[in-house]
């Protein structure tokens, strides 16, 4: 069909699909948190719609594994045990060691790495407008790129499957004064083991970054 020259119909989004994406943007940036409690009928009137697509995107969601249904209630959002954190944290490390360890073999120019540190430029910009939530989505797109850089397109999936739960501690996370500086620091090591082509030093600071994050949910958790 080389010789028909069309452009491609645009879709225009359904209201489903709006409100979908109204609902998880807010559970994802702070605009729900796990302690509240709310309904179907509060979240159609606050976005002004009818309770027909509130239903399926909540019905969605739910599947995701972001909201949890209380008999007699309503909905509120998935706060994770620390057990669930544990079982995060233990996937990341052994993606990630393996990502690392994979995409030194692979690296044959310090350019390969601008993508990385790219995306550190782009987090220190974040931290300057106290963006948290700009800050965390750059922090999930630095750790994917080490598996897209490495090649592991099916290990990628699957670290963007953890994608929602990563964002829900990472936000937590970064709430904590100091971390986002110190996450700036623990990624530039990361880069610059990466950059002297010593897998042993970037297993080691992959390591060192996801445990920190990790003490530092638990201190939060606990504060």
């Amino acid at each position: 069909m080389e010789g028909i020259q069309l452009k491609p119909i645009e879709k225009e989004k359904t209201t489903q699909d709006k409100v979908y994406k109204q609902i998880k943007k807010a559970i994802l940036f702070g605009g729900i948190t796990s302690n509240e409690i709310f309904t179907e009928v509060q979240l159609a009137e606050t976005l002004n719609t009818s309770r027909t697509p509130v239903r399926a995107a909540i019905q969605d969601l739910v599947k995701e594994g972001l909201l949890v249904s209380i008999p007699r209630k309503g909905l509120t959002v998935r706060k994770l045990t620390q057990e669930e954190q544990d079982e995060v944290f233990l996937l990341r490390s052994a993606i990630e060691v393996e990502a690392v360890k994979k995409l030194i073999k692979v690296i044959t120019s310090p350019e390969q790495l601008r993508s990385l540190k790219l995306i550190l430029e782009q987090q220190e910009e974040a931290l300057q407008n106290d963006d948290a939530v700009r800050f965390v989505e750059l922090d999930h797109e630095f750790h994917l790129s080490l598996t897209r850089l490495a090649n592991f397109t099916i290990i990628e999936q699957v670290l963007n499957n953890l994608h929602n739960l990563t964002r829900l501690m990472g936000l937590k996370a970064v709430s904590k004064q100091g971390r986002m500086k110190n996450v700036l620091m623990e990624h530039k090591q990361i880069i610059q083991a990466l950059e002297e082509k010593n897998p042993e030093l970037a297993s080691q600071m992959i390591l060192n970054h996801l445990e920190k994050t990790k003490e530092t949910l638990i201190v939060v958790d606990n504060s």
